[in-house]
């Protein structure tokens, strides 16, 4: 699935992107050699980035 339609990002980059330690939008795009556009994506995103943070959580509990 896209997560950004602008740039072609699909949810795989995004989570290979968290995955390597992007804590922000903007350093995903950057892993992805991208750069925002209409910024539609970004809730998107962020959303992932808070569903990584909190798995690392209870990972860790």
């Amino acid at each position: 699935m896209y997560v950004c339609n602008c740039n072609g990002i699909r949810e795989r980059e995004v989570r290979a992107a968290i995955d390597a330690g992007a804590a922000r939008p903007a350093e995903i795009f950057k892993a992805c050699d991208s750069a925002p556009q209409c910024a539609r994506c970004v809730c998107d995103m962020r959303k992932m980035l808070q569903d990584g943070r909190e798995a690392l959580r209870f990972a860790a509990e």
